[in-house]
């Protein structure tokens, strides 16, 4: 699934091609996601013009001229700017064709993405009112990672995988930060000093800001706007290395699971 970085670097791919442009039309080609598309849409969205293009956690927002449209990528979801007589996919689901020509493709072969559109407070959409705060808030710091840990049996690596505490660190940059800031992902949360907490808050940040760089991490299904992958798999310390030497001190990675996802970690970094 896109994490945080990979939704940011699309965000950041499609910023400029859309600011500003009015759209043209909204073509339905396959209303099959997550849930399904709006058949009124394209009569909601024309002649509409984008003002920002943001991001909330693992959404994407739209901001219109009268509503904003709230995009998932979900599991393989990923958004393409094409030309209109650029011939369609088999899993295209929806374009959004711009005055200037530009087309907005939205492309999911497992159909778990999902996209809404609301006239009112896009903070307040069901989706979107009960999201804790992201790594990059000013109130996710030490003071706030310590005080949700003090009561809380549970891994340090399962906190920051709980969307009700810290959204958006996903499974990949949870065992990349904890490598980070040398915290073993085993640890429960309840014994971090808050010397360590704010070590980690500045792993996770420093993790996340790396990918964005890289244009995010593709495992398998995700690509950039331009139909690249992203290059931060290359620069992984731990995820998806079990068995090959540390980056730091040459002792084999080590893979385990924890609530049903693989953890990544090395033995000696992370005593």
């Amino acid at each position: 699934m896109p994490e945080l970085p990979e939704v940011e670097t699309t965000r950041r791919g499609i910023e400029r091609a859309l600011k500003g442009g009015r759209v043209a039309a909204f073509h339905i080609y396959d209303r099959r996601l997550r849930w399904p598309i709006d058949e009124h849409l394209p009569g909601e969205l024309a002649g509409q013009r984008v003002l920002a293009v943001g991001r909330r956690a693992k959404y994407l927002l739209l901001s219109l001229e009268h509503g904003t449209l709230i995009l998932h990528l979900g599991m393989s979801g990923s958004l393409r700017l094409k030309t209109p007589d650029t011939p369609r996919l088999k899993h295209d689901h929806f374009a959004l064709l711009f005055d200037s020509g530009t087309e907005l493709r939205f492309h999911d072969p497992r159909r778990f993405g999902s996209l809404h559109y609301t006239r009112e407070d896009p903070a307040q959409h069901r989706l979107l009112r009960a999201l804790a705060p992201e790594p990059f808030d000013a109130a996710f710091d030490a003071d706030y990672l310590r005080r949700i840990t003090r009561v809380r049996r549970a891994a340090i690596k399962q906190v920051l995988l709980n969307g009700r505490l810290v959204t958006g660190v996903g499974n990949i940059y949870a065992s990349e930060a904890l490598f980070r800031a040398r915290v073993n992902p085993r640890r429960a949360a309840r014994r971090l000093t808050h010397a360590e907490c704010g070590r980690l808050v500045r792993a996770v940040r420093g993790a996340l800001n790396a990918a964005i760089r890289a244009g995010g991490t593709s495992l398998r299904d995700y690509v950039g706007t331009d139909g690249n992958p992203g290059e931060f798999r290359q620069k992984l310390y731990v995820y998806e290395r079990d068995g090959r030497p540390c980056r730091v001190c040459r002792t084999p990675i080590r893979k385990i699971a924890q609530g049903q996802r693989s953890t990544y970690f090395c033995p000696h970094c992370q005593r």
